[in-house]
């Protein structure tokens, strides 16, 4: 938490660091790979310049957890875009994705 901000800003950050510890708890990937994908991810991201916010940092959690699953091919690249396209249609469908018309 910080600056007061509640641990989780949207339901996406809870359900991706959800299933990660599920993903450590199950033994499907170990805690010293999740932490290290995780740095890494952190890391890459500064070193692009990111804010260091919560919006960076659920970035890196969900970067991470595609990269390892995708490396351990548990899901592939195909399924991720896939996946990330049909979420996105989604999203546009409902009233909150409408875009705003500022008249």
């Amino acid at each position: 938490m910080r600056d007061g901000e509640p641990p989780f800003l949207e339901p996406w950050h809870a359900q991706a660091m959800a299933m990660a510890d599920l993903l450590v708890k199950s033994g499907q990937l170990s805690s010293k790979s999740w932490a290290e994908a995780l740095g890494a991810e952190i890391g890459a991201s500064a070193a692009r310049g990111a804010a260091d916010n919560s919006k960076a940092y659920f970035g890196a959690v969900l970067s991470a957890l595609e990269r390892l699953l995708a490396n351990d091919g548990k899901v592939s690249a195909a399924e991720l875009h896939e996946r990330e396209h049909a979420w996105e249609e989604a999203y546009l469908r409902t009233p909150h994705g409408q875009p705003v018309k500022l008249d």
